[in-house]
């Protein structure tokens, strides 16, 4: 599939110079970029994803947990809450 993109003639410079430093094709640069970007940004949801998860988890558990360390050093010191997966 074949895309293209406007870039401006300052980047499209910058772009000739590093690919010409580099001993590659200006495709070859803006390719490995798009690359790097995509790669990046998938992990970057990727760690979204599993933060809200896990804040998801501990809004339905962690509850139990403030109970129980509530309860550390009164009279009526609560169980150990099971642990949740």
């Amino acid at each position: 599939m074949a895309t293209s993109i406007k870039i401006d003639g300052d980047l499209k410079s910058r772009i000739q110079h590093l690919a010409s430093q580099r001993q590659r094709s200006s495709h070859c640069v803006m390719r490995e970029a798009i690359i790097q970007y995509v790669e990046r940004e998938e992990a970057r949801e990727s760690f979204k994803q599993e933060a809200l998860a896990s804040c998801a988890a501990y809004q339905e558990t962690g509850q139990e947990a403030r109970s129980w360390l509530g309860s550390w050093g009164t009279g009526a010191e609560a169980e150990l809450p099971k642990c949740h997966d």
